[in-house]
């Protein structure tokens, strides 16, 4: 018998699972009854496709079978699915792979109560076994092959791999369990109600075998004659499921917590799903869909690895989990299955991202989605929920999904200067509110909401009353926003670039004032050199010196700034255009001095506090607190 090592991930999540406060245990349970099902799918498929396995189990019938016994301290769990062979059981049992996994254990604090209640955020699969067990074993065989193997682990950091004997392909998970967890978990009554709570719906019938006393039915006669009855024990074998696919039923016989108890099946939470959408289509093609958006964003979701949330099956067999195609990747968040008439069994990957068929069922379920989530927004309170999980993955659909960009669009929400903290505006709204005139969606972009708000580029904006979007998500706004163009015909803005807001000056006051400040502006100019790309004087401020603004040309570079990094190729500078306000006593001053050293103390410091004032580092700190501090020497 070989000893292995645990990955370090898996250690550390075992070590939680071994020492949790976690109060819902139970679903230890639903989580190897899902694997179980889960083994089950990939040989009905493969029995379904394979040749070397289509005569083999040509009459075989997937199921699971659940025994306990009180005295052994055990609970076991059977399946006759593809099972493992040793390369299966230590990348599935000894090492994490799946990306949501590895979000998990990286979210971990190492606080035990803390990191209890993630689990109830995120299934742990197999591992959730060790909160109740003091050993696991797992003998499994694969279907095809000759050879059975033994895993063996008391949840420490490692585990023992073994050649054994097994007649039959699948999987046996032998738990035995701590003295404390017997009495709730080696019981008929318990078993049944957790499967009918979390695993009803499995699509195999499941058993619980048991032995049971029973008395011994005396004839009339036999009573008469004094006959006593003999108590014998049977042994039974009961199916304690439904064993029917729950998106095949009809909606009007399925509840509310069918349909949660499903979610919760295939999906490892452990809370109620935050919308269902159930949609049965016949036509052209013939397809069953059942989508979820869980309460809280899967953990993997920004990850580059996620796991895909969508179950294909053709005509209730199951073909694949893994598949991105199944779904646009902005709405990866969403859970649940496809079930199609009209796919061959033995559709391939290659053929699955070609098939017409399936885009025809991709498109129809993605304008399902987006116009339920539509209806979700009529109940500010939930809605509000769904966009502060959200809101980030549908802002990629815009730039994705071109066909559905105006749907996208209606169900975003934005921080605005109209909205307090905390509450967002849809653009429909923001239209509303804007005056007859105005035919423009103004943003700004940055990393800080506080930052943004207290932007010198918002005074004109206010002081005219025109409303401004707050992105604050700069990673994704300054890729995102440039090109959406327009929302119903209003052109989204970036006010860094645009003209100031009308302001109450002719076009003969604004040349007056820009020959009258021409020399300070070429000195300005002159004393920052290269580090700006032009100075000019502004309308657009009203109580700050100084602001930064770009052209059109360089927000675009700014924006793809992105590209050339994942590239790995140097990202062009941009160099911002430094705007000074006439009226500003500052700048009055400034003008009227001779001293070439003020001068351009003076021009950097507008140019820093420009930059502060938007978020940005200044370019050398140390020369602009020498700076700062003179000019405060000699003001006092």
């Amino acid at each position: 018998m070989a000893k292995h090592q645990f990955q370090t991930e898996v250690g550390q999540l075992l070590h939680l699972m071994t020492h949790s406060l976690y109060s819902n245990k139970e679903i230890f349970i639903r989580e190897l009854v899902s694997n179980s099902s889960d083994a089950i799918d990939k040989l009905n498929y493969l029995r379904l496709t394979d040749e070397n396995l289509k005569d083999k189990f040509a009459s075989w019938k997937g199921e699971i079978n659940i025994t306990f016994d009180e005295k052994d301290k055990s609970l076991t769990i059977i399946d006759n699915g593809i099972g493992m062979n040793e390369e299966d059981m230590i990348n599935s049992i000894g090492t994490i792979a799946k990306s949501g996994t590895k979000s998990f254990v990286e979210a971990l604090t190492g606080d035990a109560k803390k990191d209890s209640n993630l689990i109830g955020q995120f299934g742990v699969g197999f591992y959730s076994v060790f909160m109740v067990a003091d050993k696991v074993d797992v003998i499994s065989k694969k279907a095809g092959e000759e050879t059975a193997y033994k895993w063996s682990s008391n949840g420490t950091g490692e585990f023992d791999l073994a050649p054994c004997i097994k007649e039959t392909n699948g999987t046996v998970i032998y738990i035995k369990l701590k003295d404390d967890e017997v009495s709730e978990f080696a019981s008929k009554y318990r078993i049944k109600n957790i499967i009918e709570k979390y695993s009803n719906h499995i699509a195999y019938p499941i058993f619980l075998n048991y032995d049971q006393e029973v008395t011994e039915e005396l004839s009339e006669e036999d009573k008469k004659a004094g006959k006593e009855a003999t108590k014998k024990t049977e042994r039974k074998h009961e199916q304690i499921n439904e064993a029917t696919a729950l998106w095949t039923q009809p909606k009007a016989k399925l509840k509310d917590e069918d349909y949660n108890n499903f979610y919760k099946s295939i999906s490892q939470d452990s809370s109620d799903p935050m919308l269902t959408i159930h949609t049965k289509t016949e036509g052209v093609n013939e397809y069953t869909t059942l989508f979820y958006v869980p309460q809280i964003a899967p953990m993997d979701m920004y990850r580059a690895d996620y796991q895909s949330g969508i179950k294909l099956y053709v005509k209730r067999v199951f073909i694949t989990d893994d598949n991105r195609e199944l779904l646009p990747t902005y709405l990866r968040f969403v859970r649940g299955i496809i079930d199609s008439e009209d796919l061959p069994l033995n559709v391939s990957r290659e053929i699955l991202q070609e098939n017409r068929i399936l885009a025809n069922i991709k498109q129809s379920s993605v304008k399902k989605i987006l116009s339920e989530i539509k209806k979700l927004s009529k109940d500010e309170e939930k809605y509000s929920k769904f966009i502060e999980q959200y809101n980030r993955a549908l802002k990629e659909g815009v730039y994705q999904d071109f066909t559905n960009k105006d749907s996208i669009l209606e169900l975003l929400r934005y921080k605005s200067t109209k909205t307090e903290n905390g509450k967002m505006t849809s653009l429909e709204d923001y239209k509303s509110r804007a005056n007859s005139e105005q035919k423009a969606i103004y943003y700004i972009v940055g990393e800080n909401e506080k930052v943004l708000r207290n932007s010198p580029l918002l005074e004109s904006y206010k002081k005219n009353d025109i409303e401004v979007l707050i992105l604050d998500d700069k990673e994704i706004d300054e890729i995102i926003t440039p090109t959406i163009g327009a929302f119903k015909e209003w052109i989204f803005t970036d006010i860094t670039t645009a003209e100031a807001p009308k302001v109450e000056q002719s076009e003969e006051e604004k040349q007056k004032i820009e020959e009258e400040f021409k020399d300070i502006v070429s000195k300005i100019k002159e004393k920052l050199g290269d580090e700006v790309k032009e100075v000019k004087v502004t309308s657009r401020l009203s109580e700050s010196a100084s602001c930064i603004t770009k052209d059109a040309q360089d927000a675009q570079m700014a924006a793809m700034a992105h590209m050339f990094r994942a590239m790995g190729q140097n990202v062009p500078e941009v160099k911002p255009i430094l705007e000074i306000n006439p009226e500003h006593e500052i700048v009055k001053k400034l003008q009227a001095s001779s001293n070439d050293e003020l001068i351009e103390d003076v021009s950097w410091i507008l140019l820093d506090l420009a930059k502060i004032s938007e978020g940005l580092d200044v370019s050398d700190a140390v020369a602009f607190t020498k700076r700062l501090t003179k000019i405060t020497a000699k003001a006092l």
